[in-house]
Formats: structure tokens, sequence, C-alpha cells
């Protein structure tokens, strides 16, 4: 199976390991320059790297059967989307179609969530609003909420949604490699979308009443 990845960091690496692991045929990596998981990865095996923020229909190999998003902050346009045979999957860190967005861990912790987890599901044209194909779910330890909300979300990712993603993303190449595809569509009545915590002055309440679809 041809196997596309887009990503970076920690968790790129990973999966980009797991990918290599199983045998599947990486036909090349889209990742941020001097990226030093991934794209060292990558360097070591010599596979083809797209930089981060030039991935297109354009740029992307076309004898590709899945992609992968892996913490990839790149947008998969339409046409890209498209070019895999099978599409694409990624690892969204939270019980999709909960806390949809980019600050997905720093939020469960802001909101006094009680239980969190990840979501393997397969992109399409909105922002982490595709069929589900996977989940798993953990308690948010409560101490958690005595420290910054920054700081408690990333011991909250490292410590358990990192290898909860890769858990996850590990049963689903088993069985797309099988053949088995998996994909249920999200309950849109239960979707929340916060925005990046990266913005001054986000954090605004009434923004958490807006629909998901606003």
């Amino acid at each position: 199976m041809n196997v596309f990845i887009s990503g970076q960091k920690k968790f790129g690496e990973q999966v980009l390991r797991l990918s290599l692991n199983k045998g599947l045929n990486i036909v090349g990596v889209c990742c941020p320059p001097k990226d030093n998981y991934i794209g060292k990865l990558a360097a070591t095996y010599d596979l083809p790297v797209i930089p981060a923020g030039g991935l297109n229909a354009g740029t992307m190999p076309r004898n590709v059967d899945l992609g992968i998003t892996a913490h990839s902050f790149d947008y998969i346009g339409k046409r890209t989307r498209y070019i895999p045979r099978l599409g694409w999957i990624g690892y969204h860190p939270s019980l999709l179609p909960r806390h949809l967005g980019r600050s997905a861990v720093e939020w469960a912790i802001r909101m006094g969530d009680i239980i969190t987890g990840g979501t393997l599901y397969w992109l399409n044209a909105g922002i982490d609003r595709g069929d589900i194909g996977y989940q798993d779910w953990c308690w948010i330890d409560p101490r958690l909420r005595l420290m910054e909300p920054r700081k408690a979300a990333a011991q909250l990712w490292r410590g358990e949604l990192l290898p909860m993603g890769i858990r996850l993303m590990d049963r689903a190449l088993d069985d797309i490699k099988e053949g088995i595809i998996i994909k249920h569509p999200q309950d849109s009545r239960f979707s929340t979308f916060e925005p990046s915590t990266d913005v001054k002055d986000i954090f605004k309440p009434d923004l958490l009443m807006l629909p998901a679809g606003s």
C-alpha cells in the first residue's frame, strides 16, 4: 500500500516509523524544513520531502493509496484530498465531534471535562468534521486543572493522547491494509468548536455557544 504522510514533531515521527515497520511503501512526506523528528527520519530513509506549506495537487505524488495527517497544520485542499485512492485519515485529540479546532486538548482542560479521548477520522472539506473511524477515551486527572492550561494540555498530550493516537493509527492501518474501511458520520448535535488559544484574548465564553457550522 502506497502512503503519503503530512506531519511534524514527535507524533509525525511515530506515525512514519509505525508505517515503515508495517512494510508500507512511503511515497513521500510533507513536514516543516529542518524538522528534527519526522523530517530527520524521512532523511534517514531517503524519502521525498515536500516542505510544509507546499503541499498541493501539483506537488503531491499520484501513486498514493492513502494519505495520513500526523500533527499536520497544512490544510488538505479538495484536489489534494482526492488524489489518494482511499482518501486521507488523521488523528484529532478529542472525542469528536466535541472540541473541533486546533487547541482541543487545552479546551478540554479549560472547560472542566472529566474525560477526553482521541479520534481517528477521515478528512473531508470541514475542519475535523470527517467521518469517524476509531475512538478511545481517557480520564482527565483533576490535578491538571490546578496547572496552567497550556502546560496541563502538553502533559495530557504526552502522557495519554499521543500514545492513544499511535494505537488508533496502528489499528486503522491494519484494517485498511485488509480492505476494512470503517466510517461513521459525526453527530452534529454534540459538536463544539473552540478557536485556537494562540490568539490573544481568546477565552470568550460566548464563542462556545455558537453552532458548529458558524
